[in-house]
């Protein structure tokens, strides 16, 4: 499933962390979520809530919030937007534009690793065995 979803990195920052909205794709459990060439696996951790696979950083992913604030109300700084979701992002908050002083837009592309990160999964599994 391709959805629309915020996506904050957390290591290494407190709540004002890089972040993104675009365009994820899911898996079929929803355990894990592709976006830009990472792919995060669902797990606490001490401030995400998803983990990358491949670095082991932690992230904040979540669906985008209708009231526009996506960010932790202790956070800051500006969020990189997908140009190509613009149009179903205005629909999902009820506003006309994007705010220029909340967002940069920028070309997010959709890059969902899936072979790369089943291949890497299945390596890990057949070393354990």
């Amino acid at each position: 499933m391709i959805t629309i979803k915020y996506i904050e990195l957390k290591t290494g920052y407190h709540d004002d962390g890089p972040a993104w909205i675009g365009r994820v794709k899911m898996s079929r459990s929803g355990n894990t979520v592709y976006f830009n060439d990472h792919a995060f696996v669902k797990q606490s951790g001490v401030s995400g809530n998803y983990i990358d696979i491949e670095s082991g950083d932690e992230y904040w992913i979540s669906g985008v919030k209708k009231n526009g604030e996506d960010r932790h109300w202790a956070g800051n700084g500006k969020i990189i937007i997908d140009s190509k979701i613009i149009p179903e992002y205005l629909e999902i908050v009820g506003d006309n534009e994007i705010n220029k002083t909340k967002f940069i837009i920028e070309d997010i592309e959709d890059v969902f690793p899936i072979e790369r990160i089943n291949l890497l999964l299945n390596r890990q599994n057949s070393n354990l065995s």
